[in-house]
């Protein structure tokens, strides 16, 4: 389809350190930016973050330090950046929440005011959200063909979720799982065990404070010990714990550290 453009789009991704805005760096950016007479431009270019990547982190892009210490940094790219995109409007894919906040702190590091006042922001992952709901009469509609009378309410909602459930197990029998990062998980097999093994890989407490890693380890998931084991964290600041534990975390959560925990000190 031919897009009705007055300005030009920007469509971006960005490869990182990590997920935190405020203390991770880029270490790969893309850029196709289309015109509205209809040409097209791709800029690429990896980058020297300055600090090391995490292997977990490495693990999902393919970058290490190896591969770009050889590489300039962002602060030395940034005007080169900042010309080609020019006034267009920024697009890509979850670019709202992660791609465009990243891109404009490496520009304010680098002494560059990136304004988007101007600029009309496009992100395809709130189109598909907005307009593919995920919710179960979405679900019930799209699986069983059917439309969920009476949502809401327990019986109908559970019963509606019976069938889509069903219906899932049916429509991706013998199919490969494969993850965001195009990890594959595993095969659908009509096995509740393997299912749950699919769908809760990287459990470890229920709201998701601790996850495993690409090396099956517990490891924090938020705050400044982020990607370490929590046998690690605790071995490092032993009184982590306790703030944890004083903390208005839920008490799975709680469960789960002290399990840890103990496990490590019986080890010794």
């Amino acid at each position: 389809m031919h897009l009705n453009l007055k300005n030009s789009i920007a469509f971006f991704d960005l490869e990182a350190t990590g997920t935190n805005v405020s203390t991770d760096r880029i270490v790969e950016i893309s850029i196709v930016k289309l015109n509205p007479d209809g040409g097209q431009q791709i800029y690429t270019r990896r980058v020297n973050p300055g600090v090391p990547i995490p292997l977990e982190a490495s693990l999902i892009h393919g970058l290490y330090d190896k591969d770009l210490k050889n590489e300039p940094y962002f602060k030395d790219l940034a005007q080169e950046v900042f010309q080609f995109i020019g006034m267009s409007d920024l697009a890509g894919f979850n670019v709202l929440k992660y791609d465009i906040p990243l891109l404009v702190e490496e520009f304010l590091r680098s002494g560059i005011d990136f304004d988007l006042e101007k600029r009309n922001l496009l992100d395809a992952q709130k189109i598909f959200h907005l307009m593919e709901k995920r919710n179960l009469s979405s679900a019930y509609k799209f699986y069983c063909g059917k439309k969920l009378e009476n949502a809401h309410s327990a019986e109908a909602d559970t019963l509606a979720t019976v069938d889509v459930f069903r219906a899932q197990m049916e429509r991706y029998l013998g199919e490969t799982a494969v993850d965001l990062q195009g990890n594959t998980l595993g095969v659908f097999e009509n096995d509740m065990k393997k299912i749950h093994a699919l769908v809760n890989e990287r459990m470890v407490d229920l709201a998701g404070r601790f996850i495993f890693d690409a090396k099956g380890q517990e490891v924090f998931n938020f705050g400044k010990h982020k990607g370490k084991t929590i046998e690690q964290a605790l071995k490092e600041e032993p009184g982590y714990y306790e703030w944890m534990m004083k903390g208005d975390f839920p008490l799975d959560t709680k469960r789960k550290l002290t399990q840890i925990k103990l496990r490590g000190f019986n080890a010794r």
